[in-house]
């Protein structure tokens, strides 16, 4: 359960890292950059975790 509940947190993460930068496209694109992928970071800590977890026996 614990893999299947990190693993929704980390797609949701990435849809937004993915997709949220289209609602500002006022702002420049190195902020738009830095933004998505500091959002991809935390999905990223979820999706190994999540990985770890389900890989265990």
């Amino acid at each position: 359960m614990p893999t299947i509940l990190l693993l929704t947190v980390s797609n949701i993460f990435m849809t937004i890292a993915w997709y949220g930068h289209l609602k500002y496209k006022d702002s420049p694109l190195w902020i738009v950059i830095l933004a998505s992928w500091g959002i991809a970071f935390v999905e990223y800590c979820f999706q190994v975790s999540a990985n770890r977890i389900g890989h265990e026996p």
